[in-house]
């Protein structure tokens, strides 16, 4: 069967998107008329199929991406400098809700996993040091690196790390609590088997307040070194401390649990005109069907839900989710609009050079990564999950802070779609999901798994299990591009004042 050149995703779309390159003068065939190229077009990038004057919607995946700039031809190629966004200020929604119910059988999968013993369960078994404060950095890296030195693989435990960052003083109100929030919630992970908190002992983030924030939590796993107090050397008396938690720690073992235990967070990072073609419509597919396992999918990237936003209400449960959705979106809108930054500009160069030309544009493909399921939690930034199910994270759309959000309130894994490439990964296995087969060819070093196949001829069925396959296999033990290549950090979100 001949490749196809471009793709009509949406009968109502006013523009189709090149598979591949087109020259000035090519035609294409879109719906019997036949449409003459304009301009020189690159693959990724959206031709115009019908005229439309100065200020008229365009349409794609069925929805408004924006307004013409001026009066377009049939044949134009649309991109940011023709096409201005409709975005602008908070504004006021109405309910209506979509009682789609998702038609995927339960199959009964499992994973390997370890149990915790709080009934938690991890994809990873590591010990983490965890600084309260950015002062003790070093110390954390000095200690991870001679438990690694000293374990030399022969232990079972899958890595040992220090996740650095640069707050827990000098930060005041929300900032504060957010930094002790995101730390909380990763001293709570269950891809720990041990965590040493690691205090300097005048910071803001005083220890004995913070240990009070994890709440009921495993003593046995969980420590505290206040250096300060320490009389001499503090990596060795750290070391005490992590000789006995790698000790314990190598006692344990996987066993298969069943999918519903698994929490995947949904996250996109260098898009381009595939990405809700290819990589993120695949993601959606597995998100569904882990919901429908009764299993946990998180999305989150809140500024990249603006101009889709309407479909995700819509799909919220309840008034209250709905209302929590509402508040979580015109408040991600007012934190633009304080700081004096419009709430549309969003697209970064990358993503106009890969086809992304407006935020409504990019974020009808981004939200495409929660598939069909009803919304069915909501939470604000450094929450921990509550219910089962597709959630709605607040976050903004970093990748390096997104990522960590979707960490640290319990997902196992990160599911990253991506056009343009990028090696990061956070303090779980983050996936990366290449949306075309150029990336995946030339970085196989940074990509998991190749959803640009769907452009190559094959079809979304063949590809959605073995993409499952893919995800449990990780959730299993082995290991994601990131974790292969050591790259791993931590970031945390930061509005306010530093004193």
């Amino acid at each position: 069967m001949e490749q196809a050149t471009f793709l009509k995703i949406n009968p109502a779309d006013s523009v189709v998107v090149c598979l591949m390159p087109k020259k000035k003068g090519d035609t294409i065939d879109v719906d019997g008329k036949q449409i003459v190229i304009a301009q020189d077009t690159p693959a990724g990038h959206k031709v115009l199929i019908r005229d439309v004057a100065e200020g008229d919607n365009i349409i794609k995946y069925g929805y408004p991406i924006g307004h013409a700039r001026q009066d377009l031809k049939a044949g134009d190629w649309v991109n940011e400098n023709n096409l201005k966004t409709n975005l602008s200020g908070t504004l006021e929604y109405t309910y209506q809700p979509v009682d789609e119910k998702l038609s995927i059988a339960n199959e009964g999968r499992t994973f390997k996993g370890y149990v915790r013993k709080n009934g938690d369960v991890g994809v990873r078994n590591e010990i983490w040091i965890v600084p309260t404060v950015g002062c003790v950095n070093g110390i954390a890296e000095k200690l991870a690196k001679q438990l690694r030195e000293e374990l030399n693989g022969q232990s079972s435990i899958d890595a040992v790390y220090a996740w650095h960052h640069n707050y827990g003083c000098s930060q005041l109100s929300e900032d504060h609590e957010n930094t002790r929030k995101v730390l909380r919630d990763i001293c709570l992970h269950p891809n720990a088997g041990g965590v040493l908190v690691l205090s300097l002992g005048c910071e803001n983030n005083q220890p004995e307040d913070f240990m009070a924030m994890l709440g009921d939590y495993d003593k046995e796993r969980i420590r505290l070194l206040v250096t300060q107090r320490v009389d001499g050397d503090e990596v060795e008396a750290g070391m005490d401390i992590l000789r006995e938690l790698a000790a314990i720690a190598s006692k344990d073992k996987r066993e298969e649990v069943p999918v519903s235990k698994l929490r995947v967070g949904l996250k996109c990072g260098g898009s381009d005109g595939f990405s809700g073609i290819t990589a993120n419509p695949l993601v959606g597919e597995f998100s569904d069907w882990l919901v429908a396992q009764g299993g946990t999918s998180v999305l989150t990237e809140v500024p990249e839900m603006f101009g889709a936003e309407t479909i995700l209400m819509n799909r919220c449960e309840t008034r209250e989710l709905f209302d929590q959705t509402v508040s979580m979106i015109n408040n991600f809108k007012n934190y633009f609009l304080s700081h004096g930054e419009p709430v549309g500009e969003n697209p970064s160069p990358g993503n106009k050079a890969g086809g992304i030309s407006t935020l409504e544009d990019k974020a009808l493909g981004c939200t495409q990564k929660c598939g069909r399921a009803p919304v069915s939690g909501v939470m604000e930034y450094g929450d921990r999950l509550q219910h089962n199910g597709l959630n709605l994270l607040s976050a903004p759309g970093n990748d390096l802070v997104a990522a960590t959000a979707l960490a640290s309130c319990g997902c196992h894994i990160v599911l990253f779609t991506t056009g343009r490439g990028t090696p990061f990964g956070t303090f779980v296995p983050t996936m990366k999901v290449a949306t075309n087969p150029t990336l995946a060819a030339r970085k196989p070093m940074w990509v998991d798994f190749n959803a640009g196949q769907l452009i190559e001829g094959r079809t979304m069925q063949e590809l959605v299990p073995e993409f499952i396959d893919k995800v449990l296999s990780v959730a299993s033990g082995e290991k994601a591009r990131n974790e292969e290549n050591d790259y791993r950090e931590i970031s945390i979100f930061k509005n306010g004042v530093t004193l």
